[in-house]
């Protein structure tokens, strides 16, 4: 659980880093270091009425404020930012 309350319509997403795996399971690194966009959302503000805590959600590559909490990165960002749920 995480100790921040977005406001608003705002959303915390922690950004996920999803490995790429050959056939044979050996993991590649990104060697562009770009910014991934897809996220899990951690919470939400009172006003963001779409996402729920836990939805897996696609947003813009160069959306949201950059945070660290005890270690882990997120973004935080206005609910309008993000592109769409994944089911």
């Amino acid at each position: 659980m995480v100790n921040f309350k977005p406001t608003d319509d705002h959303v915390l997403v922690e950004v996920q880093n999803e490995e790429q795996k050959t056939a044979s399971g050996l993991i590649v690194p990104s060697a562009t270091g770009e910014k991934k966009n897809i996220g899990i959302v951690r919470a939400k503000g009172d006003n963001a009425g779409d996402v729920s805590v836990n939805d897996k959600v696609v947003f813009g590559k160069f959306k949201g404020e950059e945070i660290e909490l005890n270690g882990v990165k997120y973004l935080v960002m206005r609910e309008l930012e993000i592109a769409g749920i994944i089911e």
